[in-house]
Parts: structure tokens; sequence; C-alpha cells
């Protein structure tokens, strides 16, 4: 695969499941949609639904579309990142760059489809909820546990689903994120990605939304930072678990 051919496929699986998180967001959050009020379950069944979508697209570059899933394979001392993909600065470089303007695009699409809802009266950080996440209690030093924690068990658990003998495929992704939005993503909305977090960040702060206020980018190191670390220290343990 080609630099290039790896930059578009990260790009495009990254911008479907920005689309389709923010967009289930967005129907359960902003005024006048058909979804208003749908609840936290409707949240988390639509961002798995949507990292199934974008795991798909993405498949030939190994479907990382999560910079934390990038981390952790480099961490887990893996020859290649996908499939021919050796894992080399330059290979992760294209990855997490990737993915990051796919997020901000998704986000842009997810922006659009919902344009006249943003347009109706809302709190500021209700509309920059659609884009990133937030804390419900802020403690920086807490909130960068949770993310270390909830982005630790996705690629711990992502990492050793090649050592299982048959082929589970994205919907068992799916389910997991899933899960780690209903257990774990109580205290700051479980962004577990740097990228879906980012890059609509970015989105936001550079988009014409009426009202939208600020794009808290005092908190916005922390579904960075905390992801990267969680990524990293699930790929330097999945070796020991291994089968073999």
């Amino acid at each position: 695969m080609s630099s290039g051919e790896l930059f578009i496929t990260e790009f495009l699986g990254t911008m479907i499941l920005l689309l389709g998180g923010a967009g289930v967001v967005a129907n359960v959050i902003l005024p006048k949609s058909k979804g208003f009020n749908g609840g936290w379950l409707l949240i988390n069944f639509g961002w798995g639904l949507a990292v199934f979508a974008g795991v798909f697209v993405a498949f030939k570059s190994g479907a990382h579309i999560n910079p934390a899933v990038t981390f952790g394979i480099w961490a887990s001392g893996a020859s290649e990142f996908g499939p021919g993909i050796p894992v080399t600065a330059l290979n992760g470089f294209i990855y997490v760059s990737a993915q990051i303007a796919g997020a901000a695009i998704g986000a842009t699409l997810a922006f659009l489809a919902y344009k006249k809802h943003f347009d109706e009266e809302a709190p500021p950080a209700t509309k920059l909820a659609v884009f990133s996440t937030g804390p419900e209690i802020r403690s920086y030093g807490w909130n960068f546990v949770t993310e270390v924690i909830g982005t630790f068990v996705l690629v711990f658990v992502v990492l050793n689903f090649g050592n299982w003998p048959g082929d589970i495929g994205p919907l068992a992704v799916a389910l997991l994120v899933v899960g780690i939005g209903a257990s774990l993503g109580g205290p700051t909305g479980y962004a577990i990605n740097p990228a879906r977090d980012l890059g609509p960040r970015i989105a936001h702060a550079l988009l014409p939304i009426k009202g939208k206020g600020s794009s808290d980018w005092a908190y916005s190191w922390v579904p960075v930072a905390g992801p990267v670390t969680g990524g990293i220290l699930a790929g330097l343990l999945a070796p020991a678990v291994a089968f073999g």
C-alpha cells in the first residue's frame, strides 16, 4: 500500500466514524431533532455502529481509525501496522494525520446535516458536545485517569482480538465500544480516541456555528494525552497475554 492509499483509507474510515458518531450525538441533544432526549445508550450504540462502519471502510490499512490504536501497535513491538505496512515513524505520522483530518471532515459533515438544528437556540456547551467530549465533573487529573483506563480497555482488547483463532470482525470492536461507553463513559463522555476529539474540536473552532461559544481548549489536552497514554500501556502489556 502506498503512502497516499494509506492516508486515504484511514482518512475515509475516520471520517465515517465521526459522521456517524457526531451525528448520533446531534440527534440526541440538539433542539427539535427527532431523536431529541434519546438517552445515553442511544449515543453509545450510535458510536458503536459508527466504529463498525469505519472499520469496514478502513480495512485495507488495518482500520486503526484511532491514534491510540496506532500507538498501541507501535508499543507492542509489532513489525507491521497493518498487512504489508511496516512500523515506521513516517507510516505512524501518516496514520495519525489522516485520522485527525478525517475526524475533522466527518464532524463537519455532521454539522451540515444538522445545520438548521445548530441554528436553533441551545447552550454553547451543548453545541460543542456534538463535536468534542467534556467532563461532567471537571477535574483534569481524574478526567485524565478516566480516559487512560477507558482507552486501555479498548486497545488492550482490540490487540488481543488477533490472538483469537477465529475471525470475530468489526462487530466485536463495535460492541466493545458500546460496552466501554456504558461502563466507563459517564465521567468524560469517553473520547478514547485523540483524533475523535481533536479533529472535531478544530472544526468547531473554525465553523460558523451560531452561538457556539468557546471550543474549551483548556480541556483539550485530556482527550488527547489520556488515550495516547492508555494506548501505549495497552500495547506494552498486550504481548504478555498473547497465545503461543
